[in-house]
């Protein structure tokens, strides 16, 4: 098989949607029979792949495998009452099982059912953290690793989680259905997870610093919520934007060979702008309502970076004035971080480093290492080299990866010249 070839990425894609289908035919309370079939069809697709290479559109395929393999669970089980209660007799008869079938694996259905799926991992009934781990884990494929790295919790603890979840998923009758009163309670969960998921991929602890795959897949979320009307608010605008935003520096964020660029080394000539446009429309479109959630602060953080052609030009003092809007909207050790640093261009590093100092649950930041690196790019800022150096190579430490050793590496190589 091509070894440039991602299978993890494209179970990451497609898994989410073909569960979407099989729980409409299965129903919820099967929902581990149809991660079976999920799994089995990857199996299949893999050994055949292993000899064949992959098709031209292995997404078709593995749905095209998917869907043959619920037609031999349908017919095996034959009793549609153990099966969906929504689908109810279509599924007993072969008059409508086929066209039953093919609806449930329609691009239009499938959208449908992944937006109820999601919102049925929001149940009241479970814990929030078991939400988070459960969406993250079920609709945007991130493995246990994974949902411990998204959620700052050990793997053991996001397996619990996970398998939590799913025993709670499974003793519901139903997905939910998009017109009930707790929708808001719900799509509170929905954004702050897909927030989480855009941040697993934009700042990632695993050995890739950035992973593409995760923010598009946080971004097509994100779209498909607002496609559904009462998911379309200004608060999901505002995640929407600051999404756009951020991956817009994507391109610019990593070179060909894997080498990763601070927002000071980034050519933002590389930024897409069409992506830029659209975040700021979604910024505009987040006004429109009462609501200021901690994404329209850290989305209009962003705007004023994107609106700035050189890093000398960017409105320090505006993203200091924002930052302070953040945090009074909640303590975060990661805001209080950005607002040091913007401290420091706005007003002189020795504002930035007694920012840096104050920050209330530093022992957070601890492990991170971009902590000490902001404090030696302020000290480097204040002309004291040697403590520039010492933190630099305090940070260098807490890499978790080879891009952040390596682009720290580089930042100290200059100070020693």
């Amino acid at each position: 098989m091509n070894p440039a070839f991602d299978h993890d990425s494209l179970f990451r894609h497609e898994a989410p949607r073909l569960t979407a289908a099989l729980v409409r035919l299965f129903g919820v309370h099967n929902l581990e029979l149809a991660e079976d079939v999920v799994q089995e069809a990857f199996c299949s697709a893999l050994e055949r792949w292993a000899e064949t290479g992959p098709p031209q559109n292995p997404g078709a395929w593995l749905m095209t495998t998917a869907k043959r393999r619920a037609l031999d669970v349908v017919r095996r089980r034959r009793t549609a009452q153990r099966l969906s209660p929504e689908l109810g007799r279509l599924l007993d008869s072969e008059w409508t099982l086929q066209p039953t079938v093919d609806e449930a694996f329609s691009d239009e259905v499938i959208q449908d059912e992944q937006l109820r799926l999601m919102f049925s991992c929001c149940h009241p009934d479970l814990r929030e953290g078991v939400q988070l781990a459960l969406v993250l884990n079920l609709l945007c494929g991130l493995s246990a690793p994974q949902v411990a790295s998204a959620l700052l919790i050990q793997r053991a603890a996001a397996e619990k989680r996970i398998t939590r979840g799913k025993q709670g998923l499974a003793g519901v009758a139903r997905l939910f259905d998009l017109s009930r009163g707790d929708f808001e309670a719900r799509l509170a969960t929905l954004t702050r997870a897909l927030y989480l998921l855009f941040n697993e991929g934009y700042h990632s602890a695993s050995l890739e610093p950035v992973r593409l795959e995760l923010c598009s897949e946080a971004l097509r979320l994100t779209r498909l919520l607002k496609q559904h009307p009462a998911a379309d608010t200004p608060t999901t605008s505002a995640l929407a934007a600051l999404m756009c935003l951020h991956a817009a520096r994507l391109p610019s964020r990593l070179d060909p060979h894997g080498e990763l660029y601070g927002l000071a080394d980034q050519d933002r000539a590389r930024w897409d702008r069409a992506l830029v446009a659209e975040g700021l429309q979604w910024l505009r479109l987040s006004a429109t309502g009462e609501a200021l959630s901690t994404y329209h602060l850290e989305a209009a953080i962003a705007a004023t970076h994107a609106s700035a052609e050189r890093l000398a030009e960017t409105d320090w003092e505006r993203i200091v004035e924002l930052y302070d809007r953040l945090l009074a909207l909640g303590a975060s050790p990661m805001a209080e971080l950005g607002r040091a640093v913007a401290l420091g261009w706005s007003l002189g590093a020795d504002e930035g480093l007694r920012a840096l100092e104050g920050i209330a649950d530093a022992q957070c930041l601890g492990g991170y290492p971009f902590y000490g690196a902001a404090r030696g790019e302020l000290e480097a800022l204040r002309g004291n080299h040697i403590a520039a150096r010492r933190h630099l190579e305090e940070a260098i430490g807490r890499c978790r990866n080879g891009a952040e050793r390596r682009f720290l590496e580089r930042r100290l190589a200059v100070l020693a010249t």
